[in-house]
C-alpha cells in the first residue's frame, strides 16, 4: 500500500434498534442533544485521514437520516439490506477507488481520533486491523441459574471501526459462504487475511440497551469542557417602529431603531453564544453593511449561533438575559420571551432566564432614549474545540 492512503469510511446505520427501547431507531435518538448517527459521522468526518464517507441506512429511514446528517460531508446515503453484511456490501460498492476503508457501527458514536490513528498505522503493515479491549469480567454460561465459568484467557472484546485494504475486504465479502456475519473481521479471517489487533477504547462501547444511553451521556459529559460567553447590545428608541424584545413584539408607543429589527435582547444573546463558542460576534456573521439583513428578524441570528454550536458537537446548558429599560414593563411578557428563546435554541424553558431592571432614571435608558440588554451563555463543548 502507498504511504499516503486514500481512506473511505462506511457507517452502518440500517438497524431498527428494537432492544434500545426508543421510539425511533436508536441511531436517530439523541445523545448530548444530537442524533447518535450524527455523532458517529462527525467523529470520522473530522479526522484528516478520512477522504470519503458513505452512510448505509434502513428502508424508510431516508427522511430521518437527512435531518440527522444535515450539513455534514456525507458523500453517499444508501439503503442497506436485510443483514449487516448486505449493508456493508452496498457501502463497499460505493467507495470507488479508495485504498482502504473503515467500517463503523453508528451505535458506537463516541469514536476517539486516537483509535483511528492506530488503525491507519496498522493498515500500513497489513491488510486488516480491529480495535479490541481485554475481557475483565468473569464469564459464565447460563442454564436455569449460573452455569460453568468460561476461561477468559485469550478473549478480547472486538469493537469498530474495523479497517481493511479495500481489495481484501471486497474479496472477503465475495467469498463468504457462512451464516450472517456479525462483523467484517470474521469474513476477512475466513478469506485468509491476517487481522492486526490495536488498542480499543471504552468510549466505543456499543449502545444497545436502554441503560447504555445514560452511560454514553456520562462518558460524553466527561469529554466536554464548559465555556461561558457574554453579550451586550444597545439600540435607540424612536417613534413609528415596532418594539421587539426576545423575539416577541411588545405593544409600546416607540420601537427600537436598527439595521435589523433591533431586538437588543436577541443581539446580546447571539453575541454571548458566539463568544462562548469563540467564533467572533454578531457583526462578523451578519454585517450591517450587508443589505440582506435590513429589517431581518433577529431570531435568525440566534438560530444561526445555535446551529454553529450543534455543528461543533456542543450543547447549550443555560442562557441568562437581562433587559435594561424604564419602559415598557417586561414582567408581563417575561414567560412568553422565555418560551420563545427556548424554542430558538432547542432547549427547555428552565434553561432560559429572562430578567429586567431599570437604571433608576439615570443615563440614556433612564431618560427613555433607548434600551440595553446583557446576556450570558454557558455551553459544553468537546475539549478540542
Amino acid at each position: 500500500m502507498p504511504r499516503l492512503m486514500k481512506i473511505a469510511a462506511i457507517i452502518v446505520a440500517a438497524g431498527k434498534g428494537e432492544r434500545a427501547g426508543t421510539a425511533l431507531p436508536k441511531q436517530y435518538s439523541l445523545l448530548g442533544g444530537q442524533p447518535i448517527l450524527r455523532r458517529a459521522v462527525q467523529a470520522l468526518a473530522s479526522h484528516e485521514a478520512i477522504a470519503r464517507i458513505i452512510v448505509v441506512i434502513g428502508p424508510g429511514q431516508e427522511v430521518l437520516a437527512q435531518a440527522a446528517l444535515a450539513a455534514l460531508p456525507v458523500d453517499a446515503l444508501l439503503v442497506g439490506g436485510a443483514e449487516r453484511q448486505h449493508s456493508v456490501a452496498a457501502g463497499l460498492a460505493a467507495i470507488d477507488d479508495a485504498d482502504a476503508v473503515l467500517i463503523h457501527d453508528a451505535a458506537r458514536p463516541l469514536l476517539p481520533h486516537a483509535v483511528i490513528d492506530r488503525l491507519v498505522v496498522a493498515l500500513r503493515k497489513g491488510p486488516a486491523a480491529v480495535p479490541v479491549l481485554p475481557v475483565v469480567d468473569t464469564l459464565a454460561r447460563t442454564a436455569e441459574g449460573l452455569g460453568d465459568v468460561v476461561n477468559r484467557d485469550g478473549l478480547v472484546r472486538v469493537q469498530t471501526p474495523q479497517a481493511f485494504h479495500t481489495k481484501a475486504i471486497r474479496a472477503a465479502h465475495r467469498h463468504w459462504t457462512g451464516p450472517a456475519a456479525t462483523d467484517d473481521a470474521q469474513m476477512a479471517r475466513a478469506a485468509g487475511f491476517a487481522v492486526t489487533l490495536v488498542e480499543g477504547d471504552p468510549m466505543l462501547d456499543k449502545i444497545t440497551q436502554p441503560g447504555d444511553f445514560q452511560a454514553a451521556e456520562q462518558k460524553l459529559a466527561a469529554q466536554m469542557v464548559s465555556r461561558t460567553g457574554m453579550g451586550y447590545d444597545v439600540h435607540r428608541l424612536g417613534a413609528g417602529e415596532e418594539l421587539w424584545l426576545g423575539g416577541v413584539c411588545i405593544p409600546h408607543d416607540k420601537g427600537l431603531i436598527g439595521h435589523s429589527d433591533a431586538d437588543v435582547a436577541l443581539h446580546a444573546l447571539t453575541d454571548a453564544l458566539l463568544g462562548a463558542l469563540g467564533d467572533g460576534d454578531i457583526g462578523s456573521h451578519f454585517p450591517p453593511s450587508d443589505p440582506q439583513w435590513r429589517g431581518a428578524a433577529s431570531h435568525r441570528f440566534v438560530e444561526h449561533a445555535a446551529a454553529l454550536i450543534r455543528k461543533a458537537g456542543g450543547r447549550i446548558d443555560h442562557v441568562d438575559v437581562t433587559i435594561i429599560c424604564e419602559a415598557p414593563k417586561v414582567g408581563p411578557h417575561r414567560e412568553t420571551i422565555r418560551q420563545r428563546i427556548a424554542e430558538m435554541l432547542g432547549i427547555g424553558p428552565r434553561q432560559v432566564s429572562v430578567k429586567a431592571t431599570t437604571t433608576e432614571g439615570l443615563g440614556f435608558t433612564g431618560r427613555g432614549e433607548g434600551i440595553a440588554a446583557q446576556a450570558v451563555a454557558t455551553l459544553r463543548l468537546p475539549e478540542e474545540i
